[in-house]
């Protein structure tokens, strides 16, 4: 029995459609990419910054960290307040493609674990976000990849069927989440690799 092809495409979006890029605010702040890594290793860590992506509130998950190292207050609150450094840009190249697949109707919609807090500003500052559908933001829903909850989320909340779905994340535990469910999906390398995929499963 053959397997149908994907009629609908479902973005990550930090590091597949934005630059994150938390060393892009430390090196300036600390003056070298030495130093901005072990603060991140050691002070504003990758698993610090998930609380953020299950919902939990900058001021509160600012201030458990400054209790925690009082003497770098400054550099962690710069986490919220220079929070748009660690977002350079857009992934152009990816865009053009999400503006393409728009153009000949495919149906867009997207799966991100962010804070929602922080969503709201790239929101507003890339206008490209309209292309969706629907967007699920882990923050808002309090549950983030790959816990099947938050894929299932995204195909009931639209009606949607996995199977018509082709998932594009850059994480390849996310995308191992996605296929768990039953969805088509792909890891994110580089825009021409997502250029390739698309037009091997008939969306370009």
């Amino acid at each position: 029995m053959s397997v149908p092809s994907p009629s609908i495409a479902v973005f990550d979006v930090g590091r597949v459609l934005i630059e994150w890029d938390r060393m892009a605010l430390y090196r300036r702040l600390l003056g070298s990419d030495a130093a901005a890594s072990d603060f991140l290793a050691t002070v504003c860590t990758e698993a610090w910054n998930v609380q953020f992506d299950l919902g939990v509130p900058y001021a509160e998950n600012i201030a458990t960290l400054v209790a925690e190292f009082p003497e770098h207050e400054a550099l962690i609150r710069a986490y919220d307040e220079n929070w748009m450094e660690m977002v350079p840009d857009a992934i152009h190249g990816t865009v053009a493609l999400l503006e393409e697949l728009k153009q000949r109707g495919i149906p867009l919609y997207a799966i991100t674990n962010f804070s929602a807090e922080k969503f709201a500003l790239v929101q507003r500052r890339f206008a490209w976000f309209g292309l969706f559908i629907d967007i699920v933001v882990s923050g808002d829903e309090k549950i983030i990849k790959p816990d099947p909850a938050i894929y299932r989320l995204l195909l009931e909340r639209n009606a949607l069927e996995a199977g018509d779905t082709i998932f594009i994340d850059d994480s390849p535990t996310n995308v191992e989440g996605a296929r768990a469910i039953g969805m088509h999906a792909v890891q994110f390398t580089g825009p021409e690799r997502l250029e390739a995929d698309l037009r091997g499963v008939g969306l370009l």
